[in-house]
């Protein structure tokens, strides 16, 4: 029921009279709705003009939407994690979720990051999770394309957000590098091919953990909602990029080649300056030793700092 009050909302208060008529309600059950709303998290104001939703909600009647991703869209107050419900919506026997289907919560209760590290999230971050059944081709995901994803989704956070750069393999850092974002990608494997794969990123948008930065203190008019339109026409526009274009692309944003680096590796730990990357779209360190391929690690630039954010 709070449910259907929400797509009724607009940062502009209407009065418990003019929603009750809408929903066939009296005033007492809109009051009631609007409460639970609040209670899941959701941000709606409500004072003596009426009830509106917070300016900004990522909420689908505020998110521009041009693509195929994101065209259906869930918005929740609190997930026990995004990804999580990407997979069950996907996994749904009745209405499973098409390719594209994006869910966006305020708040995450089990959310993760790479290497099931924690994924933060508070007030003021912008976290969501997309399904991706199929390739830019719109055949099965194939390994070689996996690799490629999350450096292709670093490449649309960054060209949405207009700030910063990246560090591999596609963590957002401001310009005085501090975090802004991350990218996570989980897929469900069988061989050579995915069956599909779930992206989830999380971006700083008014509000960063200690240490982290926001986009606001870059952009301060930006919203949640307006940064998630632009997010998905350019994950839209990256995905579907050729490896060539995506690497490239990458090159052109990274604040990783060239410097000296210590990264974590489940082999140890490899130190020396970031080099390139290769058609995988690993890093290649220059060692002391010699050069070695990183294909996943955590990755430090040695003389920065390499603060938490929202995500992995």
């Amino acid at each position: 029921m709070p449910g259907r009050l929400l797509p009724l909302l607009t940062p502009d208060p209407q009065t418990g009279a003019a929603l009750g008529q809408a929903l066939g309600v009296n005033r007492v059950t809109v009051n009631t709705l609007a409460r639970r709303l609040i209670d899941s998290g959701v941000p709606v104001q409500v004072t003596r003009h009426g009830y509106a939703l917070s300016a900004g909600t990522p909420a689908p009647q505020f998110v521009r939407r041009t693509t195929p991703l994101g065209s259906t869209l869930r918005y929740h107050g609190t997930v026990g994690s995004t990804q999580d419900e990407v997979r069950a919506w996907a996994d749904h026997p009745a209405a499973p979720a098409p390719h594209g289907a994006v869910v966006v919560a305020e708040r995450q209760t089990a959310g993760r990051g790479r290497r099931g590290r924690p994924w933060d999230t508070t007030h003021g971050t912008l976290v969501f999770s997309v399904l991706l059944r199929h390739g830019p081709g719109g055949g099965p995901l194939t390994l070689p394309e996996l690799t490629l994803l999350p450096l292709a989704a670093g490449v649309a956070v960054v060209h949405a957000a207009q700030v910063g750069g990246l560090k591999w393999p596609n963590d957002l850092l401001s310009p005085d590098r501090r975090k802004l974002a991350g990218v996570l990608l989980e897929a469900d494997l069988r061989g050579e091919e995915a069956r599909r794969a779930v992206l989830g990123i999380g971006v700083n948008v008014s509000a960063a953990p200690p240490e982290a930065a926001h986009l606001t203190e870059y952009r301060p008019d930006l919203t949640r909602a307006a940064l998630l339109g632009d997010l998905l026409a350019e994950l839209h526009r990256w995905l579907s990029a050729t490896p060539t274009q995506i690497l490239q692309a990458w090159r052109d944003v990274n604040l990783t080649l060239g410097r000296p680096v210590r990264v974590k590796t489940p082999a140890g730990p490899v130190e020396g300056t970031a080099h390139d990357l290769d058609h995988n779209g690993s890093l290649i360190v220059h060692t002391p030793g010699g050069p070695v391929t990183v294909s996943a690690g955590d990755v430090q630039l040695i003389g920065s700092l390499d603060p938490r954010g929202p995500a992995p």
